[in-house]
């Protein structure tokens, strides 16, 4: 543990402008408040906040950051208080320490929300000032240094798991590579020991018998590269244990199978040394194609910059090597702090500029377990580059679909998008992008997101939006359906109903907006009975409370709602536009519609009816049929150019049964009504290939 006057003296070395007597006053405070309280490890608490300053004066940060890691956990862990570091350190001090701590009063939350409002809490702290992230990632690098005190798994187990999730990630996409290997380590150690201890042991052994091989390999290279009249240093290493297991679980490959397990770095002093050390050693030995990566042309999006190539040595030993200048390896191997240059004015740095679409997901995120789910894929670190037709350059997870793409470049252009281009050509919207594609997104500002989106997007940002899109739409569509329901409530009532009235209903329900009431009545989350006692207190006096109310003297229209938003398609008996209809509501559920004749409504006797109309042009439904083709040659053939002429687009079919000479097949077809429907099973049943088609 570094003693107070080492730390004073480490500061004032890069900063001799430094306030001295400040730096002695955090560290004292530090040690009094935490007094006599002792970490697992059986050490001092305050060894703790120390060290954590200690990882910060290595990165040479300033006074203000130095001193926020001393205090981080006085406010948490001891009787300190926001206020108490104002007066003692001022205003900005107290701002840092109060976005690195903990929330306090949610020791009743279940586990994944308290970790989610912290999260929570910790992202709109950073997006203000991003010293906050690199106080948290050095209190969570010293904190896995120590994880092997905690004596319970369970905790070892979750507090690793929330650094390769979280965290590590977090440093990747600072560029605090130094961090995120430590911590993926340390975290890899916990979580696979296994995994960790067999991948160990196999690279003891290759170190044992490769003579020097690394060394051997790192002199080659620099021998060539001299002789070329490049000033350059080489060194190699091997990857670290994580790098490896990932790389066998994500290729599922065996340890005998990861051929590049020794990598080397060559730096140089200048971008065109780099580009020259990579034309001498391609033409040296054979470089592996594909395996080429230019992040100084295109750097990430952290501001990591470097040449990436794998060489085929000699003996078909393959090789990794990384070509940079020196001020890029100090970037990148600690990146946004190894460059401090923090302005309180200027947040338009590149490096940060990603946490906008954090906060983006702080807001729009639903509950701990979307946050949770939407920051982990949004801070995730595997990229490719794509493009829009004016050139404009984003950085994409793999996988990314062009809806990904559209979220990327603007949250509203993602909400309108209705197709998209890429590379010049008409593309389905779920298409993975490659690296450099170029991709020109379709809207119409009139459409909307749709639910069926999430079983292809991989970004946390366009989850998030999509997510929040459809809830929105889903609230103002059964509100929709809840304002025609309270016109009926409302007219039963010994009453006229106005504004006054309404105002009124609203307090005694506990609801800030009328839309509150609509929606609540929508989704059956409120009785009838309730909303006219609200309405008129009194007017139910008498009336059984299982007696169900007369009501509907005209259908409720489902025109312009959307299937799967407000209502859902019973799939029990497929009604489409033409047939009598009726919607059973369900507490906190959409409306279900089942056609009047359906036997499965047999089982709601007791449920809430409500009677519905499919209103003048609405939107088609999907039919079901039972088709039963002769088992002959061109039947299905047949079968298909009917629903073809009569302009009906199959979506599933299934072969049920085959009694010889019959075949028998379900099929699922878009209809626009009801006459549709009948229409096709007319020319079905007058065709020579069918023996029998009925719907469902």
């Amino acid at each position: 543990m570094l003693r107070q006057y080492e730390l004073v003296e480490k500061v004032l070395d890069y900063d001799p402008n430094a306030d001295e007597a400040m730096l002695n006053r955090a560290y004292v405070y530090t040690v009094q408040k935490h007094g006599t309280q002792k970490r697992a490890s059986g050490d001092p608490y305050f060894s703790h906040p120390v060290e954590v300053a200690g990882l910060m004066t290595d990165l040479k940060l300033d006074q203000a950051t130095i001193i926020t890691a001393l205090l981080h956990d006085t406010v948490e862990d001891t009787l300190a208080t926001i206020d108490d570091i104002e007066a003692h350190f001022g205003p900005e001090v107290a701002r840092l320490v109060d976005g690195v701590t903990k929330l306090s009063k949610i020791e009743t939350m279940p586990e994944n929300e308290r970790a989610a409002e912290n999260l929570r809490k910790f992202l709109l702290a950073m997006s203000e000032d991003i010293r906050v992230l690199l106080v948290k990632l050095a209190d969570r690098l010293h904190n896995m240094r120590t994880l092997h005190f905690i004596k319970k798994p369970e905790k070892r187990q979750r507090i690793a798991r929330e650094t390769m999730d979280i965290y590590a990630p977090l440093a990747e996409r600072v560029g605090m590579y130094e961090y995120m290997r430590e911590m993926q380590a340390l975290a890899f150690r916990e979580l696979e020991p296994e995994g960790y201890a067999t991948i160990t042991k196999r690279l003891e052994q290759l170190r044992s018998q490769d003579g020097g091989q690394v060394d051997a390999i790192a002199l080659k290279i620099k021998q060539r590269l001299a002789e070329a009249g490049l000033k350059i240093e080489v060194s190699g290493r091997e990857k670290h244990p994580y790098s490896i297991w990932h790389k066998m679980s994500e290729r599922h490959v065996s340890f005998e199978q990861v051929t590049d397990i020794m990598a080397f770095r060559v730096l140089t002093d200048s971008e065109e040394d780099c580009y020259r050390a990579l034309g001498i050693l391609h033409t040296t030995w054979q470089f592996l194609p594909g395996r080429f990566k230019d992040y100084i042309s295109t750097p990430k999006t952290n501001g990591y910059r470097s040449l990436h190539t794998s060489l085929m040595y000699e003996n078909s030993m393959r090789v990794e090597v990384q070509i940079r200048t020196r001020e890029m390896h100090r970037r990148n191997e600690f990146g946004l702090a190894a460059h401090w240059a923090y302005k309180q004015s200027d947040k338009s740095d590149g490096q940060v500029g990603w946490l906008r679409d954090l906060i983006e997901i702080v807001e729009q995120s639903h509950d701990a377990e979307e946050l949770l789910e939407h920051t982990r894929l949004a801070i995730y670190q595997d990229r490719i580059f794509a493009f829009t037709p004016k050139g404009a350059l984003f950085q994409m997870p793999k996988g990314a679909t062009a809806v990904d793409f559209a979220f990327a470049v603007h949250t509203d252009l993602g909400l309108a998008c209705v197709g998209a281009k890429i590379n010049g050509r008409h593309m389905p919207l779920r298409t993975p992008l490659s690296n450099g594609d170029v991709v020109e997104i379709i809207k119409n500002p009139g459409a909307a997101p749709q639910l069926s989106w999430l079983a292809f997007v991989v970004t946390g940002k366009a989850r998030a939006a999509i997510r929040r899109a459809v809830r929105l739409k889903e609230r103002d569509e059964v509100a929709t359906i809840g304002s025609k329901l309270f016109d009926e409530i409302a007219a039963r009532v010994p009453a006229k109903i106005g504004k006054k009235a309404i105002r009124s209903a609203l307090q005694r329900l506990g609801m800030d907006e009328p839309d509150d009431l609509m929606y609540a009545i929508g989704a059956a989350k409120i009785t009838d009975r309730e909303v006219m006692e609200a309405l008129v207190p009194g007017c139910t006096a008498g009336i059984e409370e299982d007696e169900h109310w007369t009501r509907r003297e005209r259908a409720i229209s489902i025109r312009g709602l959307t299937p799967g938003v407000a209502f859902e398609l019973a799939t029990c008996c497929h009604p489409v536009p033409g047939d009598r209809i009726v919607g059973i509501r369900r507490k906190g559920e959409t409306v279900l519609v089942h056609a009047i004749d359906c036997l499965e409504l047999a089982s709601g006797v007791d449920t809430d009816w409500i009677d519905l109309a499919w209103g003048n042009r609405s939107v088609g439904a999907v039919g079901q049929l039972s088709v039963t083709l002769y088992d002959r040659p061109g039947t299905l053939a047949e079968m298909a150019g009917i629903f073809a002429q009569n302009k009906a687009n199959v979506t599933t079919l299934g072969q049920t049964q085959i009694d010889h000479p019959f075949t028998t097949y379900d099929i699922e077809i878009e209809v626009q009504d009801v006459v549709h429907l009948n229409r096709i099973l007319s020319a079905l049943r007058a065709s020579d290939a069918v023996a029998q088609a009925e719907r469902q």
